[in-house]
């Protein structure tokens, strides 16, 4: 698994002095923070909400992994909206494990705002022949007996 080292001045606040060690997750634990932090509608399967600070504070949280002897961060923090980290090191953290855990662009996009509520889906050209599941109806037009043009033969078996 892939690691990044950042050593963190005193720009941020001397209790984050210090180096901070990141490692890449697997693919299941970054699903499975992504999954805890996000509702879907039974019906459809499509994103209804999404919460994007719980899953990049989980994700920077699971990848930590090693930090100043003070241990100045914690889940609690990166969660924290009144005793949180400063901004310019929470951007930084999220960069780092973004790139690490290879989280895109286009996912933080999507995760970051609902679904719409039309449906991808297309319908299909055919789907109006699927409509009736019991088969042929005994009396449609389409299913009366051909007639036969051939004279009856006999055979033997």
């Amino acid at each position: 698994m892939r690691r990044e080292t950042v050593e963190v001045g005193t720009e941020h606040g001397a209790e984050y002095a210090g180096k901070f060690i990141f490692q890449e997750l697997t693919w299941a634990k970054r699903s499975r923070i992504i999954q805890k932090h996000t509702r879907y509608n039974p019906m459809s399967g499509q994103v209804q909400s999404s919460d994007f600070i719980a899953i990049q504070a989980e994700t920077i949280w699971a990848s930590l992994k090693e930090q100043p002897p003070s241990q100045p961060l914690t889940l609690e923090k990166l969660l924290g909206e009144e005793n949180g980290i400063p901004i310019a090191l929470g951007e930084l953290f999220s960069s780092i494990v973004n790139r690490l855990c290879a989280m895109t662009r286009e996912e933080t996009a999507f995760l970051s705002a609902p679904s719409d509520d039309r449906n991808p889906t297309q319908p299909s050209p055919t789907s109006a022949s699927a409509k009736n599941s019991d088969g042929p109806q005994p009396n449609s037009p389409g299913n009366q007996p051909e007639q036969s043009t051939s004279s009856p033969s006999s055979s033997t078996r």
